[in-house]
């Protein structure tokens, strides 16, 4: 990590030239796992080709976000969490910033600052990508590339401000009211978890 990355303020879109290049690869090189996701990458695709400002939240017309779905370490719970502005069940993540140099870097601060969970394992191939309206900025999108986070065992959780409550549910029985987009990351956060090493401990 660069000190200039540090020092960096959020709203130079210079300080996030590295973690644009890192996205614009890692989406240019991925196999979406839906056609929901195919539409979506290629829609962030064409937002990146705006510059680094694109992963900035001060971005008006939209900017990239990362988010997890955190499992336990059978792989057979999800944590999610309460989110306290809009009053939904949903996955952990947020806005890149500039000390984050990579999108599964992002992820994992974001998961890792959202749960109090420290040691959890990420599968840096993506699970899905989703582009949503909100309300930064008076009103934007979020491009949001989601990936797959398993917790160790005995993990417990902290709420952080963000929060009003974080739980974990069973995969099949998620709770209400459930943010949209949040179901269609089950099969493939399961599914990464099949096929890599996640689980195993070091």
């Amino acid at each position: 990590m660069s000190d200039t990355s540090i020092t960096a303020q959020p709203t130079d879109p210079a300080a996030y030239a590295s973690l644009h290049a890192d996205a614009t690869a890692l989406l240019d090189g991925w196999q979406p796992t839906s056609p929901a996701a195919s539409t979506a990458r290629d829609r962030t695709l064409a937002l990146l080709a705006a510059g680094p400002v694109a992963m900035s939240r001060q971005h008006r017309p939209g900017h990239v976000t990362a988010s997890t779905l955190v499992l336990d370490a059978t792989g057979t719970r999800v944590l999610l969490c309460l989110h306290a502005k809009f009053g939904r069940w949903v996955q952990l993540g947020g806005h890149c910033e500039p000390v984050d140099e990579t999108l599964v870097a992002a992820a994992l601060r974001e998961a890792t600052e959202e749960s109090g969970i420290a040691g959890l394992r990420i599968d840096p191939v993506p699970i899905d990508v989703d582009v949503h309206e909100v309300l930064c900025q008076g009103g934007s999108r979020h491009y949001d590339v989601r990936f797959a986070v398993v917790a160790p065992p005995g993990a417990v959780e902290q709420v952080s401000d963000e929060a009003e409550e974080l739980g974990w549910f069973p995969a099949d029985q998620l709770p209400e009211p459930l943010a949209g987009g949040t179901v269609q990351l089950v099969a493939p956060a399961l599914a990464a978890l099949r096929r890599s090493p996640l689980r195993r401990e070091p």
